[in-house]
């Protein structure tokens, strides 16, 4: 049943990932710097700190519901959201050597693969 619940709120946090994103897009008409895409990954990153928060001390969202809104609608909103909360958990428990690991590793080695992807399409589909 956990994975239904990961499915839905994937599903409606990619939807509001396109919606807001579009909506910052239009309110700036348009730019080269991809705004939209900064405000959603930094509006995740302010919900998943402070509802993670409140599942820590409160008890709020456990189970499914924790599935549901961690996981799938916080996931399809923005991956970003659980990079800036696991390397802030690190940092947290002085695990300083694997927060950056984990900060600058996931930067510079997803840019080089989206560069080696781009350039494998690139030789094999001109």
């Amino acid at each position: 049943m956990g994975y239904l619940y990961i499915f839905l709120g994937a599903g409606l946090g990619g939807v509001l990932r396109f919606a807001l994103s579009s909506l910052v897009t239009v309110a700036v008409n348009g730019t080269a710097f991809p705004l939209g895409t900064f405000v959603v990954n930094m509006v995740g990153c302010l919900t998943i700190g402070y509802l993670g928060k409140l599942a820590e001390t409160q008890s709020f969202l456990q189970g499914d519901g924790r599935l549901f809104i961690f996981v799938g609608l916080l996931g399809g909103f923005t991956t970003f959201s659980s990079y800036g909360i696991e390397t802030f958990q690190l940092i947290r428990d002085g695990e300083i050597v694997s927060a950056i690991v984990n900060a600058v590793g996931q930067v510079v080695l997803g840019l080089t693969l989206v560069w080696l992807g781009f350039l494998a399409a690139k030789t094999l589909h001109g």
